[in-house]
């Protein structure tokens, strides 16, 4: 009962505070515009802000681990080979960037940090499991949706959008938050008091503003759209991936925090933002939201039970 309780007390403050969002869209005090520019505020300041704050003023050298980014970068990419292998059984090649990306594309940033701060009351190894796999996520997006574009199944990726994707993680605010915080730290700089103050204030609006935006930006209408697919997407995001990769993960000797980081990293609801991205890239889209749906609605309960295995087999 006591795991029990530990779990549930780690995930349903977050998703009750997303929820909160939907309800605020549901009564017209947020609508879609008002919730896309949120979200985009606190992906452009107050996420970079936490994480500086947060990094800038721990031991560089017991914050970075090689190997950690190495296991988070390898799991990441092996998560996306075995989702394009099981997208050649899908016989409409159409769907098959879609499925690609919303099997493998979490919200590791947002519900990453969010869930490690709620268990351990900071962001922990959430920004080295970001500098793992988000950039790799990105990247690796353009290239399947750009393969399997629905104009053109055997069109490459254009150079010109992979170098505006390589660019746009390079400006990445999130990467640039982490980095600095890690250069901060490294040369032992100290935060002015007024200037760290300022920054950790914007930084704590990150994450409830974040869940609040994503709940808002949620599509109901869209859940049912490809649904076999949609079920095959949720089924990997939430649970395929983490039976794969998790065993290694213990084997390799992760527990605690770094454990937590990877397991968010795995089985975290699939990101709103990769709906944008396949519109945009020409995509129906209709796959892609209604795995962002599913996997959000279901990942309150699948991510409470990954935690209450970890918890009672004493990894956590």
């Amino acid at each position: 009962m006591e795991n029990l309780i530990f779990s549930l007390n780690s995930t349903i403050p977050v998703f009750i505070i997303m929820l909160f969002g939907v309800l605020l869209k549901h009564i017209g005090i947020f609508d879609e515009g008002f919730a896309s520019k949120m979200n985009k505020f606190v992906f452009l300041i107050p996420l970079p802000c936490l994480l500086f704050s947060q990094l800038s003023q721990v031991d560089f050298q017991k914050a970075w681990n090689t190997k950690f980014v190495l296991f988070c970068f390898v799991s990441t990419a092996v998560c996306i080979l075995i989702a394009f292998l099981l997208s050649l059984f899908i016989k409409n090649k159409s769907l098959r960037g879609e499925f690609i990306q919303a099997s493998y594309r979490s919200s590791a940033a947002l519900l990453g940090i969010a869930f490690i701060q709620n268990i351990y009351g900071n962001a922990g190894f959430a920004p080295l499991m970001i500098i793992g796999s988000v950039p790799l996520y990105n990247i690796m997006a353009v290239v399947v949706l750009s393969v399997f574009s629905p104009e053109n199944h055997s069109k490459k990726p254009d150079a010109l959008l992979v170098k505006k994707t390589v660019m746009g993680i390079v400006k990445n605010p999130i990467i640039i938050g982490i980095v600095l915080g890690l250069f901060w730290s490294a040369l032992k700089i100290p935060v002015p008091y007024i200037l760290d103050k300022a920054v950790s204030n914007l930084g704590a609006v990150a994450t409830p503003m974040g869940l609040m935006a994503m709940g808002a930006s949620l599509d109901f209408k869209r859940a049912f759209g490809h649904i076999l697919p949609t079920i095959c997407a949720t089924a990997l995001k939430l649970m395929g991936f983490a039976l794969i990769i998790l065993p290694f993960a213990v084997a390799f000797g992760f527990r605690d925090a770094e454990l937590v980081a990877i397991l968010i990293m795995l089985t975290s609801a699939t990101t709103v933002s990769s709906f944008v991205m396949a519109k945009n890239m020409g995509h129906d889209g209709t796959l892609t939201g209604s795995t962002v749906m599913l996997t959000t609605l279901l990942s309150a309960f699948t991510v409470t039970l990954w935690l209450f295995v970890l918890k009672s087999g004493g990894l956590i």
